[in-house]
């Protein structure tokens, strides 16, 4: 019998070795190395035809085509038949795409898919996939969430080589996935969820919906750090890297695109888990702004932008004398180096000492605020809860503090502006170069350069 051929696969970035060693010397890893078992050659495949690789992309054609004649025809669009949904797609389901959805268990990710795929069954033939529930357990929750169950085609099923043979005899327009770590496919010796198994199998399913123009959508697992579990190379291969994320604690769900090869990246959908399942927000800053009536100190209102539309969140801060030789610095829905850095600046060009205080900061709702707009509300909050003076409830801030205290100007600053007057703020101290010209009725621009100049304006 012939000995079975390996290989060593890197976890982070799909990089190959024929032998097992400590560090991946492509990414720098270590211990992130692991066995994977080479499917044996099919008999009577030719070398030069790529065996069943071929065509990967959709088209199988040999010749080489002028950029200037390809056809830029727009491919029309699926509706999600959720508006969320469909902005953090960039306008909705592309033919042939490849869509990862990815969470933490009991994010929602089954929910959504499956009220997705009922909808869309009433007038696109859509096949549900399942491979980690029965078939009663999932009609138990369409029946459960008052779901339209006709029209909807189910399989339970876990072999990839099934699934084919079923999608192309059903030709579905929507192809779902529940999950890709459960999938497998004979020729790999090997469990699945395994590297091998994910990998390869996400390549046979993304090579048939594009060469069949079908859109498939694929649930992954994440990790304890909430990456997500599998090969990197996984989220090289689909089109969209989707990320469902939210406490069992909150009943809100935001979803962040992470990677869109046809929309904005970092664009992001709220969805609030009620009782007949999710249900889209399309105004979540009236949700993220239910503040409290009395006025309390270290509370901020920011403007956020969020793919293709500014969010106003409210950020908390707390500052206490520190029992400890090494304060503690906490930060929810922030960076943590971030904060350490700003506090710094606080101090060197603000002179504000917080060097003996224990400070946390909290992004209410849930959210987090990955772009640096946020810098100079955080500063401020931080004063406003060590001083123990509350600041204006109709004041809003939003600019990014440089190293030498400067206000740097943001990205759509007038329209974040505009967003803020038109919840009913009357003020806002916002960076120089980010100042309109006009400012919009009943609301009140300050313009700064310096935190000296925003500390002196509060």
């Amino acid at each position: 019998m012939a000995k079975a051929k390996s290989a060593f696969v890197c976890t982070e970035c799909g990089a190959e070795y024929r032998k097992w060693q400590g560090q991946c010397t492509s990414c720098r890893e270590w211990n992130t190395l692991s066995e994977v078992r080479l499917a044996p050659a099919r008999p009577g495949a030719a070398p030069s035809a790529g065996g069943g690789r071929s065509g990967y992309a959709g088209g199988v054609s040999r010749d080489v085509t002028d950029l200037a004649s390809v056809d830029l025809t727009e491919v029309p669009r699926l509706s999600s038949t959720f508006g969320e949904f469909d902005r953090v797609l960039g306008g909705g389901l592309v033919p042939g795409s490849a869509v990862l959805l990815g969470g933490h268990p009991g994010a929602g990710k089954s929910t959504l898919l499956l009220q997705t795929a009922c909808k869309l069954a009433q007038e696109r033939a859509s096949l549900y996939v399942t491979g980690e529930e029965s078939l009663s357990q999932v009609a138990m929750r369409a029946h459960r969430l008052q779901l339209p169950t006709q029209g909807l085609k189910m399989l339970a099923e876990t072999s990839v080589e099934t699934i084919l043979g079923v999608a192309e005899r059903e030709r579905p327009e929507v192809l779902i996935i529940d999950s890709i770590q459960t999938m497998h496919l004979e020729d790999i010796a090997s469990a699945p969820g395994g590297v091998a198994q994910v990998r390869e199998s996400a390549a046979a399913l993304t090579r048939f919906a594009k060469q069949s123009n079908t859109v498939l959508l694929l649930v992954g697992h994440v990790t304890k750090d909430g990456s997500l579990a599998g090969p990197k190379v996984l989220e090289h291969m689909i089109d969209a890297s989707l990320l469902l994320e939210g406490g069992a604690d909150s009943r809100f769900r935001t979803l962040r695109g992470q990677k869109n090869r046809f929309g904005a990246v970092n664009e992001l959908g709220v969805f609030a888990m009620l009782e007949h399942g999710m249900k889209e927000v399309k105004n979540p800053s009236a949700i993220f702004l239910s503040r409290s009536e009395e006025q309390a100190s270290g509370s901020l209102v920011m403007v956020v932008w969020e793919g293709t539309r500014p969010i106003l969140v409210e950020v908390q801060a707390l500052l206490d004398d520190s029992p400890l030789g090494n304060p503690r610095r906490i930060a929810v829905g922030l960076d943590g180096n971030r904060l350490s850095m700003l506090l710094a600046v606080l101090h060197k060009h603000g002179g504000l000492f917080t060097g003996d205080q224990d400070v946390f900061l909290n992004v209410v709702g849930g959210v987090k605020v990955l772009e640096t707009s946020a810098d100079l509300a955080v500063l401020l909050a931080v004063v406003s809860s060590l001083q123990n003076r509350s600041l204006p409830r109709e004041l809003v801030v939003f600019g990014e503090v440089g190293l030498s205290g400067e206000i740097r100007p943001v990205p759509s600053g007038q329209e974040r502006i505009v967003e803020a007057a038109k919840h009913g703020f009357t003020r806002a101290i916002v960076p120089r170069g980010n100042a309109p010209k006009t400012s919009p009725p009943g609301m009140e621009v300050v313009p700064v350069d310096k935190l000296a100049d925003a500390l002196e304006a509060l």
